[in-house]
């Protein structure tokens, strides 16, 4: 059989995760919590499972749970949504991503990619078809470089994907962001797949530039989300996609011969939960104090932070404790001290090396409390 993904082996993630394990190692390398959800989003799960919602959902998603975002984004974004016809509940963002590629990418497309990126991008357009067409954003801000974005489109541009909070950059997009992507959008007819996963995860008085917010951009968009980076759920793959209705309607077309429905007694219990908008109003708060706590833990170590304006990762140089490439130091780390993380450039398909690696701070104070007095050591 000819492989599809030739270049395409087992993740970092997986690979740190395992190494972690088998070393007794803290991990900080995946992004996940180690703490629990709320107690009162499992009882109204469970609720649901003892009223009898254990079949089938419609393959839209239910309308309770659409009608709860909707008015979730009214109240976020100030812009109406019509849950019947842009709304598609998914087994997780991942899977909303590729279907969003999968409806629009055809063999030959191109699709500019920011890295670093995300694991999962440039494998989807690649099986799709699509020509993935890398642009780095610029070290150490991590900021996109617009004139180099315009150098690189062409007459087979398809699409720009986009993720704000940046993974694993922490980087957010300005509002002089979308001021150019709205100009390159309209002159070039390009549709746009926003990674938006971490959404509430905004700090220092920060503001989030959804697309949602921006009509020019959003009917061109695909905008994805993640109920497990929202509620602490991730293992539960439970998120959504927002598209206006003449891509929704394609997108659906893809999304129902791919799983067709998705887990209804969370998806209840997901629609009773978001009554409660403090659920999630309460999220920037609550992830920056563990960002800050972490920041202060790790003031004594030789580690530099760079700046982390969103989601639940840090980035740190490591240039005042060794030479070596990330992917070595990280191995090293995790065997040596018994700290997983996650090697920067495992985000790049060159391998770019800018000796920066990640850490996860989604954690419990006393897993970051016991990384942060091991990391002392390196």
């Amino acid at each position: 059989m000819i492989s599809k993904l030739p270049n395409v082996g087992t993740t970092i993630f997986t690979v740190m995760s395992a190494l972690a394990a088998e070393h007794k190692a803290i991990n900080l390398s995946q992004g996940f919590p180690d703490f629990d959800c709320d107690d009162t989003l499992k009882e109204v799960v469970n609720a649901a499972m003892q009223q009898g919602h254990n079949q089938y959902a419609p393959m839209p998603g239910i309308m309770p749970l659409r009608e709860a975002i909707a008015k979730k984004i009214y109240n976020s974004y100030a812009q109406t949504i019509n849950p019947d016809t842009e709304i598609t509940i998914t087994p997780g963002g991942t899977y909303a991503i590729f279907t969003a590629i999968a409806t629009c990418i055809q063999p030959g497309d191109e699709v500019i990619i920011f890295e670093p990126a995300y694991d999962s991008y440039i494998p989807n357009v690649l099986v799709n078809g699509g020509v993935p067409v890398l642009i780095p954003l610029t070290f150490p801000e991590y900021r996109i470089n617009w004139e180099l974005v315009r150098s690189k489109i062409t007459s087979r541009t398809r699409m720009i994907m986009l993720n704000t909070p940046h993974n694993p950059t922490g980087s957010i997009l300005t509002e002089a962001d979308i001021r150019e992507l709205e100009q390159l959008v309209a002159a070039h007819n390009l549709l746009v797949l926003s990674d938006e996963v971490y959404e509430h995860l905004i700090y220092d008085g920060g503001q989030h530039h959804s697309i949602l917010k921006y009509p020019n951009l959003f009917k061109n968009s695909f905008v994805t989300f993640s109920f497990g980076k929202v509620f602490h759920v991730t293992g539960w793959k439970m998120g959504y996609c927002i598209a206006p209705a003449h891509l929704m309607k394609e997108y659906r077309k893809v999304h129902q011969y791919l799983c067709f429905s998705v887990n209804t007694p969370m998806q209840y219990g997901l629609a009773k939960f978001l009554e409660t908008p403090e659920h999630y109003l309460d999220l920037p708060a609550f992830y920056q104090e563990k960002r800050d706590y972490f920041l202060q833990l790790m003031a004594d170590t030789k580690f530099t932070p760079l700046p982390c304006y969103g989601s639940y990762f840090q980035l740190m140089r490591y240039d005042r404790i060794s030479d070596e490439g990330d992917k070595d130091l990280t191995i090293r780390i995790t065997k040596e001290f018994g700290v997983a993380s996650i090697p920067v450039s495992a985000f790049y398909q060159d391998g770019q090396d800018d000796h920066v690696i990640r850490f996860c701070f989604a954690k419990r104070k006393t897993t970051l409390e016991q990384a942060a007095e091991r990391l002392r050591k390196v």
